[in-house]
C-alpha cells in the first residue's frame, strides 16, 4: 500500500480569501467549496469540496439539470454567466427564475 497518502481530501482547510460566513461559497484560486465554519479573511477556513449544496442565485437566472453554475463573487450570488466567475458546478436540479436558490454539486477543475 502506498505510504503517501495525505487525506481524502473531501475537505481542506484553507486561508479564507474573504471574509466568509459558514455555508458560504469559498474561492480559493482553483479550489470552491462551502466553508464550514465562519471566518474572517486570512483565517484558516474547513472547506467542503464535494457534496450537492444549495446557494443563493441571481433573482434572473434560471437553470436546468446538468447546467454549469458559476459563482460572482462581487454580488454573491451563483450565475450563468461565466465572465470571470469561478465555476461552482453543476445543478443537481431545475431552479427557475423565480427562486432565490440553486442546488449545485460541486466541481473541482
Amino acid at each position: 500500500m502506498a505510504r503517501n497518502h495525505v487525506q481524502p481530501g473531501l475537505v481542506l482547510s484553507t486561508p479564507a480569501p474573504a471574509a466568509v460566513l459558514s455555508g458560504g461559497v469559498v474561492v480559493a484560486g482553483n479550489l470552491v467549496g462551502i466553508a464550514q465554519g465562519d471566518a474572517a479573511a486570512g483565517e484558516t477556513v474547513d472547506v467542503a469540496l464535494t457534496g450537492v449544496w444549495e446557494i443563493p442565485k441571481a433573482a434572473a437566472d434560471s437553470f436546468a439539470v446538468g447546467d454549469r453554475v458559476f459563482w460572482n463573487a462581487t454580488t454573491g450570488l451563483a450565475t450563468s454567466t461565466v465572465g470571470s466567475n469561478a465555476r461552482v458546478g453543476t445543478a443537481a436540479e431545475a431552479a427557475a427564475a423565480s427562486t432565490g436558490a440553486v442546488r449545485v454539486r460541486l466541481v473541482q477543475l
